[in-house]
């Protein structure tokens, strides 16, 4: 009951900070609008959601992983490290002294350079592995467009026209930090791992471009604000995701609330969503993707780097963690947008009064939306083993890219047929229902009584010589 009293009150204060920066993200805009010069809110913008939101997450999910780790094989996480001062010196605040740590380490340990090594190229490499992985959230709109100040204000930091080929084009150039990584350092395992690497990312680019063209037929649109649409407020028509498939507006208390089932990317595209998901994992290079670095048989292609190089190749992952759940939610989830009663909030007279509070409620809905899709990864980051190489790319190239080339086959024709999106949310929803069951049912043994002929065997193994448990003696050896 304490684990459970100890997450709410956690789950509470992290929906609570988001709030409170969120509102201070677009009161922020308002003010630099009003007082400085007209696009100041896009230079307020870099500063909230680039260095506020996605690098302070990032940060934390390094204490954050450590933590859901050892909830999820029932140990102690991080409690060791202290603050000599008075009051707190015996108190392990949660562990966030780690995260203080692990700066400290990264900024005061030897910056070594192979002697070998082509200088210039291997400091190249972990700013080419970390600035595109963060510039890829320029484009991610984090909240609506509001009236703040009597000013327009934007949620996001530029809205180009290509957006969602200029997030693949960026995405693209992370391969060079990885390959130069490996390369530059003169060191044949470095190479094994910076090879692995590249041709990983490689395999799962196209796969990954492929899965989300099911996703711009559906919208006529490469804009990512454009995909997460608007509200048909005023009689005008809801846009992108916004909008609903089928509604029923219900009556109650004197209020008209609006209900239905909305045009979410992974109810019109489920395939294109699980493609995009994986490939985008997969390019990551975590677990169980991690075979670039993967020691058990090879060594990582940043096995040379130490300090703040080092800790820019680990806070890039952290970042990419981020990135990906934000243009996921924004593709596939709706975005900012609520999945029913978002006409009804937005009408409210205190919503339109306050542009910066209505802002501020969808802005942490969007931040609610990509902490889940964080955990999602930290759960499939500590509970799959590595995969193989071979069945990596076995799994990008014989799986996820014939299976992303057949979404788009069938996404355009039924939306030739059927306009109006329903036809492709009604295959959707079918293919929701069948990956359902095929992942909730359970697999029979292959061999009928394997289980009756060798259960009184599986007890002996079970137990030492002394017949305490074989993992209670594998632990106490440890």
């Amino acid at each position: 009951m304490k684990r459970v009293l100890t997450v709410l009150v956690a789950i509470g204060t992290i929906i609570g900070s988001l709030a409170v920066v969120s509102a201070l993200a677009y009161l922020t805009a308002g003010w630099a609008e009003e007082n400085l010069f007209s696009g100041a809110s896009r230079l307020t913008n870099i500063v909230f959601l680039m260095l506020v939101f996605v690098m302070i997450i990032a940060t934390l999910l390094t204490l954050a992983e450590r933590k859901w780790s050892a909830l999820m094989q029932d140990r102690v996480g991080p409690n060791r490290a202290r603050i000599n001062l008075p009051g707190i010196r015996n108190r392990s605040l949660a562990g966030i002294p780690h995260i203080l740590t692990d700066v400290l380490k990264m900024l005061t340990k030897e910056d070594f350079i192979p002697g070998a090594a082509n200088r210039f190229l291997f400091k190249l490499g972990p700013i080419l592995a970390f600035a595109p992985v963060f510039a890829l959230f320029a484009v991610v709109p984090a909240g609506p467009s509001v009236m703040v100040m009597g000013h327009k204000v934007d949620m996001v930091v530029a809205t180009p026209d290509f957006g969602v080929l200029y997030m693949l084009g960026i995405a693209s150039l992370a391969v060079y930090g990885t390959a130069l990584a490996g390369w530059s350092s003169n060191n044949k395992f470095a190479l094994l791992g910076g090879v692995r690497a590249s041709s990983q990312m490689i395999a799962y680019e196209v796969a990954l471009g492929l899965s989300l063209v099911g996703l711009f037929m559906a919208f006529s649109s490469l804009q990512l604000p454009a995909l997460v649409g608007e509200l048909g407020l005023g009689g005008a028509a809801a846009t992108g995701q916004a909008a609903y498939l089928w509604r029923s507006d219900v009556t109650m208390f004197g209020q008209t609330f609006d209900i239905g089932l909305p045009a979410w990317g992974f109810i019109l595209q489920p395939i294109g969503f699980i493609g995009f998901f994986a490939a985008s994992f997969a390019e990551t290079k975590r677990a169980p993707f991690d075979v670039p670095e993967g020691e058990s048989e090879i060594i990582g292609y940043f096995v040379e780097y130490s300090g703040m190089k080092f800790g820019m190749f680990m806070i890039s992952e952290f970042v990419e963690v981020v990135v990906l759940a934000g243009v996921t939610t924004t593709l596939f989830f709706g975005g900012h947008h609520l999945p029913f009663f978002g006409e009804w909030l937005a009408s409210q007279p205190l919503m339109q009064e306050h542009g910066w509070l209505y802002g501020t409620l969808l802005g942490t809905v969007y931040w609610v939306k990509v902490l889940f899709l964080i955990w999602v990864q930290l759960v499939i980051r500590w509970t799959f083993p590595r995969f193989r190489y071979d069945q990596i790319q076995t799994l990008g190239w014989k799986i996820l890219l014939p299976l992303a080339l057949g979404n788009v086959f069938v996404s355009g024709a039924l939306i030739l047929w059927d306009p109006s999106l329903r036809a492709l949310a009604v295959v959707g929803l079918l293919e929701l229902g069948v990956l359902l069951v095929l992942t909730t049912t359970k697999k029979e043994s292959a061999e009928g009584g394997a289980h009756d002929g060798h259960g009184a065997h599986g007890h002996d193994h079970g137990h030492d010589a002394h017949g305490a448990p074989a993992h209670a003696s594998a632990a106490s050896s440890h």
